[in-house]
């Protein structure tokens, strides 16, 4: 819980009574929670629309271990001991917590739980990238940050639907990029260049995943239709150059984020969507799981596991 705010160091773990689910409410038994650069980014520094203190994490994975009256999840009918996952929660970083119901999905039965609890907020955002760039089957997309986590996501959505993405990466996760689909460059200087040798045709859209005047530079340079090229990160050069800035804290993305949810947890069940984790670490040990988060690639998700 951020007592105040400022990096994650300055977090306490605080003991507290769960409250009993009310009608329309849950209480998850956490099992993992997902780690992601919002959790530290929305507490480091004062915000209008918060007070503290304020709970951390906003997904995880676990097991139901009570129900409000007459109360079904986002997905159906329920029972204490089902696997579920829950999306857009506040306090994720918990052995327990009580949240909407609607929040809350039956766990697909292919991924862990250090798998699903990373499933939804990097998934989501892929998706909403992917339908503000409108690509078709057989169309070229550029993707900045193909090996992170969102890029792993929409690595595999674009595969789905025949979209070709070439994806920008170091030299050293092309295997990473190509494992899901992606045709890697390096970026860097000269990265125009290698982008069109490869494209093989027009460039339709671009996508945004790291934040870099470079990124935007050469998105602006290879797509014609700036309403086709979609940032999650640059979003000072989105407001001069006119490009997309998503968000999941502005209401349309938040919306679109919500409607997709299903869908994604389908594919995950089908196997046809996966979460690759670096490394999980103990729930005390949060402050570490950020600091690894923060200096760069971890080689995939990270997920904080309770203590049993």
């Amino acid at each position: 819980m951020a007592t105040r705010w400022g990096s994650p160091d300055t977090w306490k773990f605080v003991a507290h009574e769960v409250a009993a689910p009310e009608a329309g409410e849950v209480t998850i038994r956490v099992r993992a929670a997902g780690v992601n650069p919002a959790d530290a980014k929305h507490v480091a520094a004062a915000r209008s629309d918060l007070d503290l203190p304020v709970p951390i994490g906003y997904e995880v994975s676990g097991e139901l271990s009570a129900l409000g009256p007459d109360t079904r999840i986002g997905s159906g009918a329920a029972s204490v001991g089902d696997e579920v996952i829950a999306f857009r929660v506040r306090g994720g970083y918990a052995t327990e917590l009580t949240v909407p119901a609607e929040k809350v999905f039956a766990k697909p039965s292919t991924l862990s739980h250090p798998e699903a609890a990373n499933l939804l907020l990097v998934g989501t955002t892929a998706a909403e990238m992917l339908a503000i760039a409108g690509a078709g089957p057989g169309e070229t997309i550029l993707l900045h940050g193909a090996s992170g986590a969102v890029g792993v996501s929409v690595l595999q959505q674009a595969r789905l639907r025949g979209v070709r993405v070439i994806g920008t990466a170091s030299a050293e996760r092309f295997d990473e990029v190509r494992r899901f689909g992606g045709i890697p460059v390096r970026y860097g200087d000269g990265l125009r260049q290698r982008v069109l040798e490869v494209a093989d045709g027009p460039v339709v859209a671009a996508l945004d995943a790291v934040g870099t005047d470079e990124a935007v530079d050469v998105s602006l340079e290879v797509v014609t239709d700036r309403r086709r090229i979609v940032t999650i990160a640059a979003f000072t050069r989105a407001e001069s150059e006119g490009i997309v800035a998503i968000a999941g804290s502005m209401p349309d993305s938040a919306r679109f984020r919500d409607e997709v949810r299903s869908e994604l947890i389908a594919l995950a069940q089908n196997g046809d969507l996966v979460v690759p984790v670096a490394r999980t670490f103990p729930l005390a040990q949060a402050p570490e799981a950020q600091r690894l988060l923060s200096a760069g690639h971890p080689g995939g998700k990270l997920a904080l596991i309770p203590e049993a």
